[in-house]
């Protein structure tokens, strides 16, 4: 069948095996939710914003119901969240969030990526002036005025509100604090979350050369490719 079949069939395994890796951090995701507020979406506002993300990853709805049972049940592992922090080259801060049942396994895995792309693991602490945490909304723009729902969404935290034209979505910014504000002013509302996510805005960016940002890259993949990482922020422009 050729080349062109191999090529085909090597793209499509490749993202098959991102989506599994999608599925296996939101299965993370929502053992933690479930160990910290019970396997209820109606009372566990984290999971429910979980499942949502879920929806949008195209995560089957029998994935995410085997997860919640699973953690549901007394034999379950204790996820903790861990931060690790450090330099890529050209002086391009990386900060990377993990949800592990290991940290001493986390913390090498984490350490080698930097190693092996010439980076640097820093110290806990270390970059907490160069990222802001923010937590990150997106809705269906569709019937929605924007400059009705931008006054009325400020009074529960928004800070910052745009519109995706060509994905026809609303995007909405405000401090990692307000999360639970903005969540339950948008639910009050009727109005759908599909998507919600805690982020490290950088506060300055560094602009690099086509050739010096694939060498970033290369770690950011790296980092992205381990099963603990479930996000990973820089400051690449």
């Amino acid at each position: 069948m050729g080349r062109a079949f191999e090529f085909r069939k090597a793209r499509k395994m490749k993202r098959w095996g991102q989506m599994s890796k999608t599925f296996t951090k939101i299965g993370r995701e929502i053992a933690k939710a479930v160990k910290d507020g019970g396997p209820s979406p109606d009372t566990n506002s984290r999971l429910r914003v979980i499942i949502q993300n879920a929806k949008a990853a195209n995560m089957p709805k029998d994935n995410v119901e085997r997860a919640i049972k699973k953690a549901s049940g007394k034999n379950t592992e204790d996820w903790e969240e861990r931060v690790y922090e450090g330099y890529a080259q050209f002086g391009i801060a990386i900060l990377v969030e993990t949800l592990t049942d290991n940290s001493t396994r986390t913390v090498a895995n984490v350490r080698a990526c930097f190693n092996k792309c010439d980076g640097t693991l820093g110290t806990t602490g270390s970059l907490d002036f160069a990222f802001e945490r923010k937590c990150m909304f997106k809705i269906d723009a569709e019937g929605i005025n924007l400059e009705e729902f931008e006054f009325e969404m400020i009074d529960h935290g928004a800070e910052e509100i745009d519109k995706d034209e060509e994905e026809n979505e609303i995007i909405i910014y405000g401090q990692f604090t307000d999360f639970g504000n903005i969540q339950s002013a948008l639910e009050e509302k009727g109005v759908e979350i599909k998507e919600a996510n805690l982020e490290r805005v950088p506060l300055e960016t560094k602009t690099l050369t086509e050739e010096e940002e694939e060498e970033v890259n290369k770690l950011i993949e790296r980092l992205e490719d381990e099963d603990d990482v479930q996000q990973v922020f820089h400051t690449m422009a």
